[in-house]
């Protein structure tokens, strides 16, 4: 058992030392006292506490076979350095991120073939109607934007996605508290209680989706999610013909510490949630110890969309196979006065209704 100094208060943080008259630990500045067995539990516990560990295996994707890469072109970007690759049959095109043209480069040699795809499941047309809706109820959005804006460029593009597979170990200890209150005809008492509450679980996680291009905008990607991937088949060049793929530039390496940052967070909501019923909670300490850790190349569809209003451009993405549409809008900065000077209109005439009751 570690020294018994090395304990905090939990009332106010200090030193607890061993008082003999009462057999148990005493706070010197608040005088709160603790049982030494609940100690020897905390003690306990304590020991098992580790730090992260979440390294992965292996990662995905695969060489291309002989007579497939012919199939495939790569077309550079000259203003972002954007790569795409189409299908031979595509002769000329322009960038799905900045919208200048692109010329044809190479093949795909050198890069990854993709294990999985997940087909495009909607069309152009309802990337449109999807965008029309999306304008749908904004209060703020200018209202030239909605009824003049026309959409610049519209395209299909498979985005790149590292997709990860792991079990994780996960052990987390929080602070926590109850507070009783109740009265006597002279005084009001309040008594808190402190608990030390902790929480094992495995959680397994599939197909965590991370983006494997610098190009594409993360928070973008991740609010057109979920994606189905019960859905994916295995790759093949066909699903590429009529639309665009990027090319990712991001490996899986360098992608792990994004990967790891969604698994950990997924694992501290999902624990967090399962402490109820205090007044506060507060975490201690976690420990997440990734197993069976792996990961796949796969390319997910994705409609992007472009537009230009006074000069700036906008873009918007629609997921290609539920239809989530997502995308920034410009706000009118007349409306946004009204509204603000409406709302504290409001608000001081409620404030004045209030001392006027008050002085009733």
């Amino acid at each position: 058992m570690s020294g018994l100094n090395e304990y905090k208060c939990p009332s106010c943080g200090g030193a607890l030392h061993f008082d003999s008259a009462s057999q148990k630990m005493k706070c010197a500045y608040c005088g709160t006292e603790i049982e030494v067995s609940a100690l020897e539990a905390l003690d306990a516990q304590l020991s098992e506490d580790r730090p992260d560990e979440m390294n992965w295996q292996e990662n995905g994707g695969s060489d291309w076979n002989e007579g497939t890469e012919p199939d495939l072109q790569v077309y550079l970007c000259e203003s972002c350095g954007g790569e795409i690759m189409a299908d031979e049959n595509t002769v000329a095109t322009s960038c799905p991120f900045c919208g200048n043209p692109v010329v044809l480069t190479s093949h795909v040699s050198g890069t990854l073939k993709p294990d999985y795809v997940i087909p495009f499941k909607l069309d152009k047309e309802a990337a449109k109607a999807a965008y029309r809706n999306h304008l749908k109820g904004k209060m703020m959005l200018p209202r030239v934007f909605a009824e003049e804006n026309h959409i610049d460029e519209i395209k299909g593009i498979y985005v790149p996605f590292w997709i990860y597979d792991a079990d994780v170990d996960a052990a987390f200890r929080y602070n926590a508290t109850r507070t009783t209150v109740w009265n006597t005809p002279q005084y009001t008492y309040t008594r808190t209680s402190h608990y030390s509450v902790f929480r094992k679980a495995d959680v397994g996680f599939s197909h965590v989706p991370v983006d494997g291009s610098s190009k594409m905008p993360d928070d973008l990607m991740e609010a057109i999610e979920p994606f189905d991937f019960h859905e994916a088949v295995d790759f093949q060049t066909a699903f590429l013909s009529g639309y665009l793929a990027d090319k990712y530039d991001v490996d899986c390496e360098t992608n792990n510490a994004r990967a790891n940052e969604r698994i950990r967070r997924s694992t501290e909501e999902l624990m967090n949630g399962t402490v109820i019923g205090y007044q506060t909670v507060v975490p201690a300490a976690g420990s997440v110890q990734l197993r069976n850790g792996s990961s796949k190349y796969a390319l997910y569809p994705v409609w992007l969309l472009n537009t230009t209003w006074k000069g700036k451009r906008y873009t918007f993405a629609m997921n290609g196979q539920t239809g989530k549409m997502v995308g920034d809008l410009p706000a009118d900065t007349g409306k946004l006065v009204t509204w603000q000077a409406g709302l504290t209109a409001a608000f001081t005439a409620v404030t004045a209704l209030i001392i006027y009751l008050f002085f009733l």
